[in-house]
């Protein structure tokens, strides 16, 4: 199986002079992959690479079953159809991203063949469909926006922004806690622009050590240091016509805040080891949980930086602050895990929705969705009960009081402190650690598990077990 690069791959007989096939793919605004007879990929353009967030050096060679993971894969592999004298095939599915995301696409299958009419390979076209369902979902369903859900009347002030933001070009800094939906509004602001049709990358500052974050934003030239065989484009060159979007931007170092400042400035950028800048059109959306403010008054944070990435600003409301949202949400995502696990479960008991309303979720949105998602799974009945929910809510004397509510209250003491002794208040860091602790233990040292009970992604979890030196 011969493996498709820009040296050695020639379009010959269509125009006077052969033409590069790589630069004919590469500037299709649409993802492509080639595919062997034995059916393992021999080339994908830039737009799948943006699409999935892998890279070619990536997946060529690869099945193409390991590389899509799309659920016809998992029903019977689509190519077998074509086997059968079908020259081409359409369909609908999905694929899994790099992120493990799960992205609704349509495919346009069809095999390439030689003079002879046999077949020497396949060409996979993969559409990304998030626009188009997404725009069908919210025509009969105004509390949405996109993938997030609201009626209170912040909520509903946010969605109002999105379409006005969306068309202009301007950097967007989106605010809020840990958990509130940051990652579904950057997505949505770029289904909202005229950029929707290209690629809308996602990078976590603080998951990637500074040395390799450097590298895969800006890319490296071939060389420039060991282990660079190959020159490697990076996320901004990929997203480029499209959205980059820099989530856990305070975890961004400093040597790399200078970096992008330079983007924001002259829209190029500088591949490690070359000293010739790239021109990309990319908007960048920029998020965090932390006081951006407070972290420049600190020097850890450039303050040209923020003028520059605060442009326009979205501040996202806590759970706890959306009023009756708390119960639209339970409902929502008890009918989606129930379609999806195939469960006649719709309602919840009393007892166990009085908990779940009084709750003050520190872990917001994602901390709820993941306790109904659990109670679910669990229960085998037909009504979510007491009994179904996380033991953190049901052996809790007062619900409504979260460790993040703690902290609003001064009188808050050690209580483990001997008697008589003035006791010393807890900071949020003690009570951080101490959530962290209790969440492992509780999924027996599975960091997977505990950072989905703490309502986290995994990266936030690492990152702060390394923060607490509980790695």
């Amino acid at each position: 199986m011969s493996i498709i690069n820009s040296t050695n791959a020639w379009v010959h007989g269509v125009f006077p002079q052969k033409i590069s096939f790589v630069h004919l793919m590469d500037n299709l605004p649409i993802g492509v992959v080639l595919l062997s007879r034995e059916r393992r990929v021999v080339y994908i353009n830039s737009a799948m690479e943006g699409l999935t967030g892998f890279e070619r050096s990536q997946v060529l060679g690869k099945k193409c079953a390991h590389f899509l993971r799309g659920n016809q894969c998992m029903i019977g592999c689509p190519l077998a159809q074509l086997e059968n004298e079908r020259e081409s095939l359409v369909f609908e599915g999905n694929i899994i991203d790099h992120n493990r995301q799960k992205i609704e696409t349509r495919h346009t299958l069809a095999r390439l063949v030689d003079a002879s009419g046999e077949t020497q390979g396949y060409i996979e076209v993969v559409e990304d469909l998030r626009t188009i369902k997404r725009a069908g979902r919210q025509e009969i369903r105004t509390e949405f926006l996109g993938n997030i859900l609201g009626n209170c009347p912040e909520m509903q002030k946010v969605f109002s922004l999105v379409p006005v933001i969306g068309q202009t070009d301007s950097s967007v800094l989106i605010t809020g806690e840990t958990g509130t939906g940051k990652d579904l509004l950057a997505e949505a602001i770029h289904q909202h622009s005229p950029r929707a049709k290209g690629p809308f990358i996602k990078v976590n500052c603080g998951a990637l050590p500074e040395t390799l974050l450097e590298s895969e934003l800006f890319g490296h030239k071939k060389g420039a240091f060991t282990g660079a065989t190959q020159d490697k484009p990076g996320w901004f060159k990929l997203a480029n016509n499209g959205t980059l979007f820099l989530t856990e931007i305070g975890d961004l170092p400093l040597s790399l805040q200078v970096k992008l400042l330079t983007f924001l400035d002259d829209k190029v950028i500088y591949p490690l080891g070359s000293t010739k800048g790239v021109q990309v059109n990319v908007r960048v959306i920029a998020a965090t949980h932390r006081n951006l403010e407070e972290m420049v008054r600190l020097g850890t944070f450039r303050q040209d930086l923020l003028f520059r990435l605060n442009v326009i600003r979205v501040h996202l409301p806590p759970l706890r602050e959306r009023g009756d949202d708390v119960r639209l949400l339970l409902y929502h995502f008890l009918n989606q895990f129930s379609e999806e696990l195939k469960k006649d479960v719709h309602t919840f008991s009393p007892q166990a929705l009085n908990v779940l309303l009084n709750y003050t979720y520190p872990g917001n949105v994602r901390e709820l969705r993941n306790i109904v998602e659990y109670a679910l799974a669990i229960c085998d009945g037909n009504q979510i009960g007491l009994e179904h929910l996380p033991a953190y809510l049901r052996t809790s004397s007062e619900p409504a009081l979260s460790p993040l509510n703690n902290l609003n209250h001064p009188s808050l003491v050690d209580s483990g402190t001997d008697s008589g002794t003035e006791a010393k208040p807890k900071t949020w860091s003690d009570m951080e650690k101490e959530m962290i602790l209790k969440a492992l233990v509780e999924a027996g040292g599975k960091k997977a598990l505990a950072a989905k009970r703490l309502g986290w992604g995994r990266s936030t979890l690492w990152r702060k077990m390394k923060k607490y030196n509980l790695d």
